[in-house]
């Protein structure tokens, strides 16, 4: 049998390369059927918690050690800090009309973000105490504001993968000016800046702080639809 000219090998080869290249795509593609059809994972009941160990305790929060069996029966060990949960003041103003109204912000420097933010007014909630009395408490000690009508905004855990702290935002309307009692390590300025300046900020990449971004982003989003 004559052997095969160089050129006639030439022309083989890339047929073998195309028919592999043709193989693995078909593959992948059976693979992504595969997943498209699979059964969707359902996940029911509640996680159980095997031991807790508590590693720190400080004023504000402590520090857990888990093990715990969440649902689907994985067994894990995670660490969570602890903490009574926060109430954050969406205090709005519309003595000067509804069409821009006021959001009473405050200004200080926050350590572990190494820097000044600009936020909502909000605190810890006492063990014991209820959320709108501890939203009135913590305007006037920050602010000096009182509000004459409040109402429940919107409740969120800020980060659940290892912080048990819910954020708890109360509206606060029909302001009036007091004396602020803030305490000794709380240095704190007040501005009281229009919505749109707020929105503006936030856009821009200029607000950072959460809290902020999420409750008034959402009163914006209710007052459009004349929800607020």
């Amino acid at each position: 049998m004559p052997t095969p000219s160089k050129k006639t090998v030439a022309k083989k080869t890339p047929a073998k390369k195309t028919g592999d290249k043709k193989a693995a795509r078909t593959a992948n593609t059976a693979q992504v059927v595969a997943v498209a059809h699979a059964k969707p994972l359902k996940l029911r009941g509640k996680g159980k918690t095997l031991s807790s160990k508590t590693v720190f305790k400080g004023n504000v929060f402590s520090v857990t050690r888990d093990q715990v069996q969440e649902p689907g029966g994985v067994v894990a060990q995670r660490d969570v800090i602890r903490h009574n949960g926060s109430v954050v003041i969406l205090a709005v103003d519309t003595s000067k009309g509804l069409e821009d109204p006021g959001i009473l912000l405050i200004r200080q420097w926050r350590h572990a973000a190494d820097q000044f933010l600009l936020e909502l007014p909000a605190g810890r909630i006492e063990p014991g105490e209820k959320l709108i009395p501890a939203g009135k408490r913590e305007l006037i000690e920050e602010t000096g504001y009182r509000a004459k009508k409040w109402s429940k905004h919107v409740r969120y855990f800020a980060s659940p993968g290892f912080l048990s702290e819910a954020m708890n935002v109360v509206l606060a309307e029909d302001l009036t000016l007091g004396e602020a009692t803030p305490e000794e390590d709380e240095k704190i300025e007040i501005h009281m800046t229009p919505l749109s300046e707020v929105l503006a900020m936030i856009r821009a990449g200029k607000l950072l702080d959460g809290k902020t971004i999420t409750s008034v982003l959402l009163y914006e989003e209710l007052r459009r639809a004349g929800k607020s």
